[in-house]
């Protein structure tokens, strides 16, 4: 008797603890159960454990079907922005076309309806960068449609914020959604490189008073990148990311502005590794012992540091022709001194040049172009006629590690 009357005291408070957090907004505050709330986090499906440890306090959805992440983020402590996928006019979604618009309102409301009570729920967002690709003219349409799904999401769920995420803040995106969707209460912001200094600042100055969010950010975008002479976007170093993100993440600690760098994972963006805060054999890279310094928390390897590229350049041309080579030179360091394995690899350069993230296939390997590859550098010859990319992994054996890349051409 007494065993039962333990199981079902336990099962009570459990239950009472699992309750709907009251998510408010205070003028430019994120309220979670009366108290300030910075959402610092990122967008990942996995690792959440980690990724609390590092000092974060949520995950956001893109559109997929979130039950099993909202569960995975409450067993790590985590909210989470569960994000509902608008169609992308420059895909094809036409918003004239009621038809598929009140489809996609259904689809919202059986969302909300199903994960409204759900414990790790933060907030709703309504559609990512809707407006890319689009002239202003274009994007008029855009903006109406993502009211129309706020003014829903708030109808059915009056206990969490709305909050739609746009590519920059540009000079006007915050004042149209003031204008065009009063019923969004949060402003994310999608930005990579320098402008993420003044986004805040920009979104302000068009009239917004409500939270903002760095929904994703990051070192430098690939479209603001340096170019090659025959335009191949030049990756800074996991190192030099790690230095870049650093004034970013501290510009949005002081600011009060909740920052989730882009990503938590690993994927095809430009090349494998422009965008992945992971590497898909599992080790970290130098933002993420950076995101936790910011934070206050422990990074994975506790102590350990990840290894630092400190330069990564061609000995040799960086177009050569086809019974030709170049080298490769590569100086590296460990910060704790542990011992370093270093991977050189060639891959094609990507022909996809996608929008927005969308997918892109993994460009080939050539593994034939590898020659005397050493911790210092490697020789590359023996590719046929096009355009590469020589990556470097450095690890050390830890679960750390730094990466780094460069295109080439073969003529």
């Amino acid at each position: 008797m007494r065993r039962a009357l333990l199981i079902a005291l336990s099962a009570f408070l459990m239950s009472s603890s699992l309750h709907a957090a009251q998510v408010s907004v205070r003028g430019a505050e994120i309220v979670v159960d009366g108290k300030p709330f910075i959402p610092n986090g990122a967008s990942g499906e996995a690792r959440f454990n980690d990724l609390k440890a590092l000092g974060a306090t949520v995950v956001r959805t893109y559109g997929q079907e979130p039950g099993e992440i909202l569960d995975a983020a409450q067993r790590a402590g985590l909210k989470v922005i569960v994000g509902f996928w608008l169609g992308h006019p420059r895909l094809g979604f036409d918003y004239a076309n009621r038809t598929a618009v009140t489809q996609q309102l259904e689809d919202l409301r059986h969302m909300v309806e199903r994960y409204r009570t759900h414990p790790a729920l933060l907030m709703w967002g309504i559609g990512n960068e809707v407006e890319v690709d689009l002239s202003p003219e274009e994007a008029m349409a855009v903006w109406p449609a993502i009211e129309e799904a706020a003014k829903l999401a708030k109808a059915l769920d009056s206990q969490h914020p709305t909050m739609a995420a746009v590519a920059e803040v540009g000079q006007d995106k915050a004042a149209l959604i003031m204008r065009h969707a009063p019923s969004i209460d949060v402003i994310g912001i999608n930005g990579y490189g320098d402008g993420l200094l003044t986004s805040a600042k920009r979104a302000r100055a068009q009239g917004w008073t409500g939270p903002v969010m760095l929904t994703e950010m990051g070192a430098q975008g690939h479209w603001d990148a340096p170019t090659a002479p025959w335009g191949a976007p030049l990756e800074p170093t996991s190192s030099q990311k790690a230095d870049r993100v650093r004034r970013y993440l501290l510009t949005a600690k002081q600011a009060g502005v909740g920052a989730m760098p882009f990503l938590w994972g690993q994927k095809q963006e430009v090349t494998p590794t422009w965008y992945s805060l992971l590497l898909p054999t599992g080790e970290w890279t130098e933002t993420v012992e950076v995101m936790a310094a910011i934070w206050g928390g422990t990074p994975p390897g506790g102590a350990n540091h990840a290894p630092r590229i400190l330069a990564l350049t061609f000995a040799g041309p960086s177009r050569f022709a086809s019974d030709g080579d170049t080298h490769v030179r590569l100086a590296a360091t460990d910060p704790d001194g542990d011992s370093l394995k270093v991977e050189w690899q060639v891959m094609a350069e990507t022909t996809v040049r996608s929008v927005g993230g969308d997918p892109e296939p993994v460009p080939p390997s050539f593994p034939e172009g590898i020659h005397e590859p050493h911790p210092d550098g490697v020789r590359i010859a023996g590719l046929p006629r096009g355009r590469y990319r020589v990556f470097v992994t450095v690890r050390d054996g830890r679960g750390a590690a730094a990466t780094g890349n460069l295109p080439f051409e073969v003529l």
